[in-house]
């Protein structure tokens, strides 16, 4: 296969945008779903604004995305916090939040498998968390996180006889609006978090986007239902928000 074609959920900012101009330095072209406009340009990024809390627009966009492209990669790199201590976490929370990390990858999946079983290949990744094995303050959000890791799991099973991998990237602290939307940016509390990673310092966004890479690479088909931790060494120890 000479070209590749790679879906981004939240590839407008971020993360998401880092390894969007990544693959297009490749040659892939990338479509970004987002509910805003991305925060760069280029001519082999195509945009499709969408919310993916909102289940029946996540579809259409879906079939949109899957008539218009050969996806051969997808990368469902969006999602949400919604911080709250378990006596103030309410149902909806985990409804909306299930929608966003849980519904709308497998809705778009769905759409984009017939091209990719077609082709006998695929690259599917999550973005999941640190926050999967417990942070205070993220009921909905961790449980969710949880949740991709044992879909990813199961969907690498049924899917590896079609030379299709799925692997998920589990970040720790990164410097992202989603991050400074709970720490402050440059504030006290965010130095005394760096301080207690023991790498020593916050992840950036290229840290996620080169273990993405890795699982995007076509040569890699033998590595599947992995989840990788890039927290800094997080992940061996406590460490809160």
């Amino acid at each position: 296969m000479n070209k590749y074609t790679a879906v981004i959920t939240g590839g407008s900012k971020g993360i998401g945008a880092d390894l969007g101009q990544r693959l297009i330095a490749k040659g892939y072209d990338v479509v970004s779903l987002s509910r805003g406009v991305p925060e760069w340009s280029d001519a082999r990024l195509h945009h499709v604004e969408v919310d993916l809390l909102d289940a029946a627009a996540t579809e259409q966009a879906a079939c949109e995305i899957a008539a218009a492209h050969n996806v051969t990669h997808f990368v469902h790199n969006a999602g949400i916090i919604w911080p709250n201590l378990v006596e103030e976490v309410s149902a909806s929370d985990l409804t909306g939040l299930t929608q966003i990390h849980l519904g709308a990858p497998l809705i778009l999946l769905q759409a984009f498998l017939p091209a990719m079983k077609a082709n006998h290949f695929g690259r599917v990744m999550f973005n999941g968390s640190r926050a999967a094995l417990g942070v205070p303050t993220r009921t909905a959000y961790s449980a969710t996180k949880a949740g991709i890791i044992g879909m990813a799991r199961t969907w690498a099973l049924e899917l590896a006889p079609h030379g299709i991998t799925v692997n998920v990237v589990s970040p720790g602290p990164v410097q992202t609006d989603n991050f400074w939307d709970i720490i402050p940016k440059g504030s006290g509390r965010e130095a005394d978090l760096a301080k207690r990673i023991p790498v020593g310092r916050l992840g950036i966004t290229r840290d996620i986007s080169n273990a993405f890479m890795f699982f995007c690479d076509p040569e890699n088909s033998f590595v599947t239902g992995q989840n990788l931790f890039v927290c800094g060494g997080g992940s061996v120890g406590a460490m809160s928000l």
